[in-house]
C-alpha cells in the first residue's frame, strides 16, 4: 500500500477491518509481509543502535529506567515495522488491546498478531511511532505517544494506559486520543465494548489513592478539595480542550468555572488506575452530559510528597457538538478585569 492509499485510509477503517476479520487477507497483506520483513532486516543491517524515531523528545522524569527501556524497545519495533518484535511484548496467555475512541477491542495474542503482522508490513517506510512522555513503572504506566500520518492518514497523539504482568508482558493496552485534534469525526455505535478489562490492574497504592481522591473531588465539584491534593505549581492540561493552567490559584478558579461542563467533572467516576509512586493515571467514565462519550483518561505526575504536580486529561471531543466544544475551550479564559 503506497503513501497515497494510506492517506485515504482512516484509523477506524484499518482497526475495524483488522479486528472484525482477524486475518492477514482482510488487510490485503498478500506479498506485503515479506516486503515489510525485508525492510526491517535492512534497517537492522544498517545499524540497530540508532532509534528509528526522534531522540531526546521523551520525558522520563516520572518513570523508572526499566519501563523507559521497555517502551523504547516496543516503539522501536513498531517504527521498524517489526511485527514479531512488537508482538513479543504482549502476553501470549492474557492480553487485550482497545481503542477507546473507536470502540475497537481485540482480545488474545493471536487476534492482535493477526492484525499487527499484516498491518505493520503494509505501512509506508515513513510511518513511525514514538514516545513523548512515560509515567509509571514496569507494572503499569501511562504513555503519551505519536503515530505519524503515514500510519493511518492522520496524525494520532494518544495518551494510553498499559498494564504488564510479572514477566513484563502487556496484558492490557487502551488507547485514548482526541478525534477533533486529529481532524476526525468519530461516532459511538451499538458495538462499543462493554468490557474494558478494568479489573486488570497492577498499580502502586500511592497513585491509586491520588486518583481516587482527585476524581472524588471532581465528581462532587469540590474545587478546594481537588487543589488540596496538588503541589503549589501544579500544571493542569486538557489535551482535547487545548487548555493549560498553572498553579493552584489558577487551577481552583478554572475548576470553579469548568468542572460542571468537563466530562470528568460531576457524574464521572474512576474505572481503572495505572502507575507507580511517581505517578501514572486513571481512566474514568464520562459525565452523563458528555454523552455519547463513554470514557476518558487522565495522566497524573506525583511529587516527592505524593502531591499531584501535573495532570493531563484526554477524551474524544469530536463526540461533542461544536458549540459544546467551544464552550469548553472558552472556560480557560479568566473573568474580565474591572
Amino acid at each position: 500500500m503506497d503513501h497515497v492509499d494510506r492517506q485515504g485510509t482512516t484509523r477506524r477503517t484499518v482497526l475495524r477491518t483488522g479486528a472484525l476479520a482477524g486475518t492477514a487477507a482482510a488487510l490485503g497483506a498478500t506479498g506485503m509481509f515479506a516486503a515489510g520483513t525485508a525492510r526491517a532486516a535492512n534497517t537492522a543491517a544498517n545499524g540497530t543502535q540508532h532509534l528509528p524515531y526522534p531522540s531526546g523528545v521523551t520525558d522520563t522524569a516520572h518513570c523508572t529506567p526499566e519501563i523507559a527501556a521497555i517502551f523504547r524497545s516496543i516503539l522501536t519495533a513498531k517504527s521498524r515495522h517489526d511485527a514479531a518484535g512488537f508482538m513479543s511484548y504482549f502476553s501470549r496467555t492474557n492480553t487485550v488491546y482497545i481503542d477507546a475512541c473507536l470502540g475497537v477491542s481485540m482480545s488474545g495474542w493471536q487476534a492482535l498478531s493477526n492484525f499487527f503482522t499484516p498491518f505493520l508490513a503494509s505501512v509506508p517506510a515513513d510511518a513511525i511511532s514514538y514516545p513523548l512522555r512515560i509515567v509509571g513503572d514496569a507494572r503499569s504506566a501511562a504513555i503519551e505517544f505519536v503515530d505519524t500520518p503515514a500510519f493511518f492518514g492522520q496524525e494520532i497523539r494518544a495518551l494510553s494506559t498499559v498494564t504488564f504482568d510479572n514477566n513484563h508482558k502487556i496484558t492490557r493496552w487502551v488507547d485514548y486520543w482526541d478525534g477533533r485534534s486529529s481532524l476526525i469525526q468519530n461516532t459511538i455505535t451499538g458495538t462499543y465494548p462493554t468490557d474494558f478489562s478494568d479489573s486488570e490492574q497492577n498499580a502502586h497504592p500511592a497513585v491509586v489513592r491520588a486518583a481516587r481522591a482527585l476524581q472524588a473531588a471532581f465528581a462532587t465539584g469540590d474545587t478546594a478539595g481537588a487543589v488540596a491534593l496538588m503541589s503549589y505549581d501544579v500544571v493542569h492540561e486538557d489535551l482535547a480542550a487545548h487548555t493549560r493552567v498553572r498553579g493552584t490559584l489558577q487551577a481552583q478558579r478554572y475548576y470553579a468555572r469548568a468542572l460542571g461542563q468537563l466530562p470528568y467533572g460531576p457524574g464521572a467516576a474512576l474505572l481503572h488506575a495505572e502507575g507507580s509512586r511517581q505517578g501514572g493515571g486513571y481512566e474514568w467514565s464520562a459525565a452523563p452530559d458528555a454523552a455519547p462519550m463513554r470514557r476518558g483518561h487522565t495522566c497524573l505526575e506525583l511529587d516527592e510528597n505524593g502531591k499531584i504536580s501535573r495532570l493531563t486529561a484526554i477524551y474524544d471531543s469530536s463526540l461533542l457538538s461544536t458549540a459544546a466544544y467551544r464552550s469548553l475551550v472558552g472556560l480557560a479564559a479568566e473573568a474580565p478585569l474591572s
